[in-house]
């Protein structure tokens, strides 16, 4: 039980890089953390992690035995789940999310949260990024993401269909130049998410009737790495935004957004529910993804 211990521990360590990170997410002081990884390298006679003021990286024996110890804890996760499976008992368990901000804020963290209702026995872990992070390594069960993954370790369920609407408020459409065209966009106030660091970003757009996607630099006075933000921006009536059908359906519903270049629509940005290919996969997570797959559909309106 010491040894299966010491692999959990140590694996939240690897994940958190830091001992302060992980005294904190295991309730722990400083002072104790260091005292276990003292033992634990003591127990196993090698270093397990090489310290400076700055950071903590793992040594060789240390990338082996969190390699090895994680495939033993999914082994003995997998085992588990698969008794419960075949005695028919209730979900339990931890189950890992990773969602994006927008999406995971308005429908996973609901949905995850009524899943946990009906499941008292789950401990639900929701974690909102800007970008995708790899499942294996951060520990996470399933992914929330736009897109199928290139990964082939990686399985992808169909949740949503979306796809990116240019849009803008009646107020600036009123006073816009005119717009014939994408690449006409670059006469125009257009409100941008700028991430990681991009210097322009690049919209695209398919023609209905079919053909190439162009693809056109724009730019504005306004821009933000908060799409929620881009969002208000618009509806202020400070420019034209590409934002995706899930977000900004209602307010076109309303009125207080309209579309623009009808000839033209944003290319498509579905989302799937990502999880790692494995013999078995667990109860919790396949349940999960399933609650998703059919409740995620009835909040938000089918494409246009």
């Amino acid at each position: 039980m010491a040894s299966l211990d010491d692999l959990v521990f140590f694996q939240q360590l690897a994940r958190a890089r830091s001992l302060t990170e992980t005294a904190r997410a295991l309730g722990l002081s400083l002072s104790a953390v260091s005292k276990r990884l003292k033992q634990l390298e003591a127990r196993l006679g090698v270093t397990l992690v090489a310290r400076t003021t700055r950071k903590m990286t793992l040594t060789p024996e240390g990338e082996r035995y969190l390699a090895r110890g994680t495939l033993i804890l999914e082994e003995l996760g997998e085992l588990e789940s698969t008794l419960a499976d075949t005695q028919g008992e209730a979900l339990g368990g931890p189950l890992r999310v990773n969602a994006t901000f927008g999406f995971g804020r308005a429908h996973v963290a609901p949905l995850l949260s009524r899943f946990c209702h009906a499941n008292p026995g789950l401990q639900g872990w929701l974690e909102l990024t800007n970008f995708p992070v790899n499942l294996a390594d951060q520990g996470f069960d399933i992914g929330i993401r736009v897109g199928e993954p290139p990964d082939s370790r990686l399985i992808a369920r169909p949740l949503l269909e979306s796809r990116r609407i240019l849009c803008a408020a009646p107020e600036y459409v009123a006073r816009m130049p005119r717009l014939e065209s994408p690449q006409a966009l670059a006469r125009h106030d257009c409100l941008v998410v700028q991430e990681n660091g991009t210097d322009f970003p690049l919209w695209r757009f398919e023609p209905r009737e079919g053909g190439p996607v162009q693809a056109v630099k724009v730019s504005g006075r306004l821009a933000s790495n908060d799409a929620e933000v881009i969002t208000r921006l618009a509806l202020d009536g400070h420019g034209v935004m590409l934002r995706s059908w899930w977000d900004v359906n209602a307010h076109l519903e309303s009125g207080a957004l309209v579309t623009l270049l009808p000839e033209w629509q944003g290319v498509r940005a579905d989302f799937y529910a990502v999880f790692e290919a494995r013999r078995h996969v667990p109860a919790r997570v396949r349940a999960f993804i399933d609650y998703l797959a059919r409740e995620v559909a009835g909040r938000v309106p089918p494409l246009p």
